[in-house]
């Protein structure tokens, strides 16, 4: 029964009732992180308590908390809202009920075979802290995709009650972390369960004891999401807190999170009665998982454990995400002894067979335990994250097939993509509906969607871009005045956070995590000539920086102090600014409003990124190296490129010849197009590589394309049971 309109209509003999029901229905909504994609139920929770729901990072179920039934009742009525409550909660259902989707079509094997996709983080919202960022980001997006395009699939993560550290600058501009506890009773997350209605708990044996873990579950549309968490009774009080920190701790507390993912998961799936046709897992930190599969397969079925393995590498799926050898996780014999001796016995193999599970050369007993070589070696179907990373990567790992040439090792590419509902600005979406067909945002990921782009009004685009940029510069000048008051600035400091950056301003984006290869500080090698660029009186230009570095990364936090200082420097402190904390909302908002954004990693260490592909959506252009999803994407009338794609072989020598390309790109090429203005006082050119850049690559680069190429190359042929063209090392 819907809500009556009228609360005092006499029609309705037991208030009670529609109350609670009013309550249930907004906790429905709340209880779905669908909502974080839709726009009319964001609204209607803004319309609650805009003030609260900024406060509370947008988490309409602790906004919820603040109500009682009765005065959410009474809210409801004062904010006209029962008609919108009773329609999003019609939607919900029906979109959860809906069986015509993309995937009943066109891989409707995974129906009786669902994919089970592992990685260590998921960036679904800002309210649920369990990333840390692109990794994460891209595991959610690809989440999002999986349930709008119906495809069976569960997810598997880990539960950080701690998240990733929240950042601060102190006075010396030098990062500092802080942790904090994520409160359950404030997220969309129930005990998961067994078919017998029961909460399940996770037991994986190690030399040294058991790892208990209890499996909590997250609805993300259509999609369960899974996340282990070792904060239970019966583990030590180490073990508590394995699961507390994403990326934290040493070693040891590294293979155990990883143990803990990959076994734990395989467990989990078990009991909830989950048998999954594919198990994708995304980068290394999940590759123990397909050795439980394998002692699964070895007991069920009698085989050995080479047959075995031959059985789950045909169903496996590994996405390896980065060429920087520190990103692929090492442990020494010991460590893998300790945590995986038990699962060995069990699969019959002696210490070194299973240590050549995991390295290149499997009689080198001096090399660790890799988790990307035993991930390529346990999967028949393996990728990279774009064209470029997918040549880097086949000879990254070419060792492993020493008998074929670098062009046949069978790691293929899958681009990123981003997921076009969850970074779309609402005022874009707004102009695209009236030039794109009806329903488009269900076909996101096809070309002729976006075709109606090139029929836009020059000066509705720039219209839309510029208001977008104002709410962009509200939201940094909020953020950047609280992060002076924290630090008990002085009085005219923070007048001047009032009024920091120009609007009519050409305003360049960087944000990203602030590992060293990826070079924020690039762009300030030379501070006489940037000084004179950003200033330039008639085509000024100012950047905003956003951006964690690990905490155990000194030279990531030394370029965020060297940005955070130039406030302090007369020639930057109007011109340059730095935004902390960075994460989904401060990425939604960048990305949304800038004019430019910057990317200016050391090639080819750069897999593939994602934020500049949310940049396109919103009608910002890139301006960056040819690396990643940059390299295949760029047309010449798309964006700008800095440099031909080349490297030298002296990292100094790259970086100084960059640093010049990319002043002489900003200052022939960037600024004078964004400030030749026709009589309207439009950049007419600047406008048209706009439109360029959305019609090219907005479909090109979604979720949804991506996801589609998953399920066609990978997930369908391994569901069932064909070879996917690759060969086991």
């Amino acid at each position: 029964m819907d809500v009556i309109l009228n609360p005092q209509s006499d029609r309705f003999s037991n208030d009670k009732v529609a109350i609670e029901e009013l309550y249930e229905k907004c906790l429905a909504l709340a209880s779905n992180l669908w909502w974080s994609w839709t726009p009319e139920v964001q609204h209607l929770f803004r319309d609650l308590d805009a003030v609260r729901f900024r406060q509370l990072d947008h988490n309409p179920i602790a906004l919820l908390k603040e109500f009682t039934p009765d005065r959410l009742f009474e809210r409801a009525n004062e904010m006209v809202l029962f008609s919108r409550i009773n329609q999003a909660y019609r939607r919900l259902k029906e979109y959860m009920a809906d069986r015509q989707t993309w995937a009943s079509t066109n891989a409707g094997v995974l129906g009786a075979k669902p994919v089970a996709y592992f990685s260590a983080e998921f960036g679904i919202h800002e309210s649920l802290p369990i990333y840390s960022g692109g990794l994460g980001v891209l595991s959610g997006d690809h989440v999002k995709s999986a349930s709008s395009l119906g495809i069976p699939l569960v997810a598997i993560g880990l539960f950080y009650s701690h998240g990733y550290f929240h950042q601060q600058l102190n006075e010396l501009g030098y990062q500092e972390e802080k942790y904090c506890e994520t409160d359950v009773n404030l997220l969309p997350i129930k005990p998961a369960l067994c078919p017998k209605g029961e909460p399940i708990t996770v037991t994986i044996e190690t030399r040294t004891g058991n790892l208990l873990a209890k499996v909590w579950k997250i609805q993300v549309g259509r999609v369960r999401l899974f996340l282990l968490d070792t904060n239970v009774e019966g583990n030590r009080p180490e073990d508590r807190h394995l699961t507390s920190r994403l990326y934290g701790g040493d070693e040891r507390t590294r293979i155990r999170q990883e143990l803990i993912l990959g076994v734990g998961g395989v467990k989990a799936l078990q009991m909830l009665g989950i048998t999954p046709g594919v198990y994708h897992l995304n980068e290394g930190h999940s590759a123990f998982g397909p050795l439980e599969v394998i002692r699964q397969t070895m007991q069920e079925d009698g085989l050995t454990f080479d047959d075995a393995l031959r059985e789950v590498a045909m169903k496996s799926v590994f996405t390896t995400h980065t060429p920087v050898p520190a990103g692929h996780d090492r442990f020494s014999q010991e460590l893998v002894e300790e945590h995986l001796g038990p699962l060995r016995d069990q699969l019959g193999l002696t210490v070194e067979q299973f240590m050549s599970l995991g390295r290149i050369d499997p009689d080198n007993y001096h090399e660790t335990f890799c988790m990307t070589v035993i991930g390529l070696k346990l999967s028949r179907t393996a990728n990279a994250v774009s064209q470029l990373h997918g040549h880097v990567s086949r000879r990254m790992w070419a060792h492993l097939w020493p008998w074929r040439v670098e062009s046949e090792i069978p790691i293929g590419h899958i681009t990123n993509g981003v997921h076009s509902q969850s970074w779309l600005a609402e005022q874009m979406r707004t102009l695209y509906d009236r030039l794109f067909p009806p329903n488009w945002m269900a076909r996101v990921g096809e070309p002729e969607t976006w075709k109606g782009i090139y029929g836009v009004d020059p000066g509705e685009l720039w219209e839309t871009h510029n208001s977008l940029k104002t709410i962009m510069f509200s939201f940094i000048r909020r953020r950047f005045l609280s992060q002076c008051r924290r630090r008990g600035e002085s009085d005219a400091t923070l007048e001047q956070a009032r009024t920091i950056l120009d609007p009519g301003i050409l305003t360049i984006g960087f944000a990203r995590r602030f590992a060293t290869y990826k070079r924020a500080n690039l762009i300030f090698s030379d501070l006489d000539r940037i000084s004179a660029i950003l200033n330039d009186p008639h085509r000024p230009i100012q950047i905003v920086f956003s951006g964690k570095s690990h905490p155990k990364d000194e030279g990531g936090k030394a370029y965020i102090q060297k940005i955070a200082q130039l406030r302090n420097d007369s020639r930057f402190a109007d011109r340059v600014v730095f935004i902390e904390d960075y994460d989904i909302n401060v990425c939604r908002h960048l990305v949304q409003g800038v004019d430019v954004w910057l990317n200016n990693p050391r090639r080819p260490l750069e897999a593939s990124g994602t934020s500049g592909e949310k940049v396109v959506l919103n009608g910002g252009l890139n301006l960056s190296i040819l690396d990643g999803w940059w390299a295949e994407a760029y047309d010449g009338c798309n964006g700008f490129a800095i440099g031909k794609g080349s490297s030298h072989v002296s990292a100094e020598i790259t970086d100084q010849r960059d640093a010049e390309l990319l002043y002489q790109v900003l200052e022939n090429e960037v600024a004078p197009m964004y400030y030749n203005r026709d009589q309207d006082g439009l950049p007419r050119e600047w406008i048209k590589r706009m439109v360029n850049s959305i019609g090219t690559l907005a479909w090109r680069f979604s979720s949804d394309r991506m996801v589609m190429d998953y399920a066609r190359t990978c997930y369908v042929p391994a569901a069932g049971g064909l070879s996917c063209g690759m060969e086991h090392p």
